[in-house]
């Protein structure tokens, strides 16, 4: 695999990609409880009830790092694709199968799954839970295959114009309590936005100083600080059930300052990410996560969910199915998160042939300017297939 990947790789790129769903994930297994009560399941967290783990999402909430290397790649491989006269639906076509394909096998199971439990008299409450904390991978989906669509119409905005529109948005919304209540998704979009076209910037070589990657990051910090202790702003950077505002669930002017700090502790990072890519076990370990990047992500809920409803044959367990309310759920949870990996490993199995089959030579992964790495089949089970594409 190390000696199979062409120089010209920027393997910092993908040890970006793969520390931001990582993160992801260890995230939402730290911070999402499935409480077992009065027969059902229902979702709790315990930054609700020690706020003081705010710092904790400071540290897991990577999304706008990942935001960064999907506008960086698809800026990359959009100019690529022009340059060697590849249609534009053809590149399109191509970057979404990667995204939506492994979606397919999700819904449909889910499709199954649903429909069986409430044939079998699941509380709708339980149902409920299950099917939105599985699903909810999805938005984040949507929001990328969208932006990734407007790739040719974004690739050189200014980031500063979507950080102008979130702030905006957020003034009317905190600042002078006017405007509709949907007001607030427009960010949705907008937030999204600014760390994507910062990736494009980057393709660009715009970035390419330390100095863009110092200014990002004491810029994005300082103004993020300033909002949470000055504005009011939440300071956990997730979702908190029951919480009166959420920087995510639409995304605030803090997330997304806290996002270009993000960005620019990515860039700053760059240097020591290549040097360290150089070592043979972990480019393999990278170039693993990114070859499953969308299984992994879609369906480490799902993973969560099966452990916990596994572990309800021995009873209500500490940290899988009771209250977190203190140290010692969180103690416990730490040692459930081997059991997570392994059900997300089961799955991984299962439905990575799906993700795979998007973008092998021949099934509309030719032609987009995404670069290959053929990896050996001791590092990865089924590499035998050929090529696989990272990007």
């Amino acid at each position: 695999m190390h000696s199979a990947t062409p120089d010209s790789r920027d393997r910092a790129v993908d040890a970006l990609r793969a520390v931001a769903i990582l993160g992801v994930v260890l995230g939402h297994w730290l911070v999402t409880a499935l409480v077992a009560k009065d027969g059902g399941l229902h979702t709790a967290s315990p930054l609700q009830h020690m706020p003081w783990l705010a710092p904790v999402s400071w540290l897991l909430q990577t999304l706008a790092v990942f935001f960064l290397v999907g506008g960086q790649v698809a800026a990359r491989s959009h100019a690529s694709a022009r340059a060697r006269g590849v249609p534009y639906g053809a590149w399109l076509r191509s970057r979404l199968a990667r995204l939506l394909r492994p979606a397919v096998a999700l819904l449909g199971l889910w499709t199954v799954a649903a429909t069986a439990l409430l044939l079998t008299g699941t509380a709708f409450d339980t149902l409920h839970t299950l099917v939105k904390l599985a699903l909810s991978p999805l938005w984040f989906l949507l929001v990328f295959a969208a932006l990734t669509a407007a790739t040719p119409l974004v690739a050189r905005l200014n980031p500063l114009w979507p950080l102008a529109v979130v702030l905006h948005v957020d003034l009317l919304r905190f600042g002078l309590h006017t405007g509709p209540s949907w007001l607030g998704w427009v960010n949705v979009a907008a937030g999204w936005l600014v760390p994507y076209t910062l990736g494009a910037a980057w393709a660009r070589g715009e970035l390419d100083s330390r100095r863009s990657g110092r200014v990002l990051l004491c810029g994005g910090a300082a103004a993020t600080a300033v909002l949470v202790l000055g504005a009011g702003y939440p300071a956990s950077m997730v979702g908190v059930p029951g919480a009166r505002v959420s920087n995510l669930d639409p995304p605030t002017l803090a997330a997304v300052t806290f996002g270009l700090a993000q960005c620019g502790l990515a860039l700053l990072l760059r240097d020591r990410l290549r040097r360290a890519m150089q070592r043979p076990f972990a480019w393999a370990a990278t170039a693993l996560v990114n070859l499953s990047a969308m299984t992994i992500y879609l369906w480490h809920q799902t993973a969560l969910m099966a452990a916990t409803a596994t572990g309800l044959v021995a009873g209500r367990l500490p940290g899988l199915h009771t209250l977190p309310d203190g140290l010692g759920w969180v103690a416990a949870r730490i040692l459930w998160l081997p059991a997570f990996g392994l059900f997300l490993a089961l799955y991984w199995t299962a439905f990575r042939s799906w993700e795979h089959r998007a973008h092998r030579p021949g099934a509309g992964g030719t032609g987009t300017g995404s670069r290959v790495v053929r990896v050996h089949g001791a590092a990865n089970p089924g590499a035998g297939r050929g090529a696989h594409r990272v990007v």
